[in-house]
């Protein structure tokens, strides 16, 4: 293992726990979770370091980071219950309450269901090795399509299912163009998720909104194949619905994969025998995948005689929906903050 990355880590682990206990106000705190946790803190920083990593060291590496994570966010809440125990018990002791008054609701936020089922996917990842890359929300029309072996006559770059502002420039309909820059600029092997949001010129409905988020993933290396696909996709289906959750694949096609499939996970309220929540057909469809068209890689630089890969697709809120059992995608975006309590 890379020592210093090891070393740093417990470095930052050490720095973050005595500013906790060191701490005595909720802002304080706050700025601490930012320091450490936030997109620019210090573990984010150790994330986005791990490409330089071997490869065989970055599932330890990624188990150091979420014990590093764990650790720092029991102590925040443990200590921020401890906090406002204390300025309760001050309050009520300087101040005299008139019991005849209305009382008075204070209303507390909630993380997102989108970001819970988020942090949970980049966890199972971070932890087989992963690494998770973003990239523009804004995009040129070669890496959102045509680097991903669509040409210029595909459906799918119909102006009706694309956001476009100019002829060559887009907002993106799928984080895959993040796998294409990766692809160019990185050293193999690529282990990545790209997850982030994206655009398609939808009706908004109970199942569909011009505006959603997607998780792609990417690897590329010697001697990948399908099983290894299977593999992964069937250890990720268990560590997310639960142990004893089955994953089937149905012939499909994608451009920028060949051979295609789409994923079924079985049921995991009803154990695959059948229920209103899977229709009676005791399978969920879940995601996409396949491995890597030699078209792409070759276009990306990489030789598709030496090197394989294989990607896949889920969206962000499919797993949000089947994950807790939310029956309308719109409320998802209704900041109803009688729906956002229960998470």
């Amino acid at each position: 293992m890379e020592m210093h990355i090891k070393d740093r880590l417990d470095e930052i682990r050490k720095q973050a726990l005595a500013d906790i206990h060191s701490s005595d106000k909720l802002e304080t705190l706050n700025d601490i979770k930012v320091k450490y946790l936030g997109k620019k803190g210090a573990l984010t920083a150790v994330l986005k370091s791990m490409k330089d990593v071997a490869q065989e060291e970055r599932p330890k590496v990624g188990q150091l980071v979420n014990d590093a994570r764990v650790a720092i966010e029991e102590l925040l809440e443990r200590t921020r219950r401890e906090i406002q125990a204390r300025e309760r018990e001050a309050k009520l002791a300087a101040e005299v309450i008139d019991v005849t008054l209305p009382a008075k609701k204070n209303k507390v936020g909630h993380r997102h269901p989108n970001t819970i089922a988020l942090e949970e996917v980049e966890r199972i990842f971070v932890g087989m090795g992963y690494e998770v890359v973003e990239g523009p929300e804004v995009e040129y029309d070669y890496y959102n399509f045509e680097a991903l072996n669509i040409p210029a006559n595909h459906p799918a770059k119909d102006e009706q299912d694309t956001f476009y502002i100019t002829g060559d420039i887009l907002l993106r309909t799928q984080t895959s163009s993040v796998q294409v820059r990766v692809m160019e600029q990185e050293k193999l092997p690529i282990r990545m998720i790209a997850p982030g949001r994206v655009f398609r010129s939808d009706e908004v409905d109970a199942t569909h909104s011009p505006s959603f988020h997607q998780i792609e993933g990417l690897v590329i290396d010697k001697n990948i194949t399908f099983a290894d696909l299977k593999g992964t996709l069937a250890e990720f289906a268990r560590q997310l619905f639960g142990e004893q959750t089955r994953v089937k694949f149905r012939p499909h096609h994608f451009p920028f994969t060949e051979p295609s499939a789409e994923v079924d996970v079985s049921c995991f309220k009803c154990g695959g025998t059948g229920c209103r929540f899977c229709k009676g057909s005791g399978w969920i469809e879940i995601l996409g995948c396949g491995m890597v068209h030699p078209r792409v890689l070759k276009m990306s630089g990489i030789d598709p005689d030496k090197y394989s890969g294989f990607a896949f697709g889920v969206g962000l809120e499919r797993i949000a929906l089947l994950k807790y059992e939310i029956d309308d995608m719109r409320l998802l975006y209704e900041n109803d903050d009688r729906f956002l309590k229960q998470f």
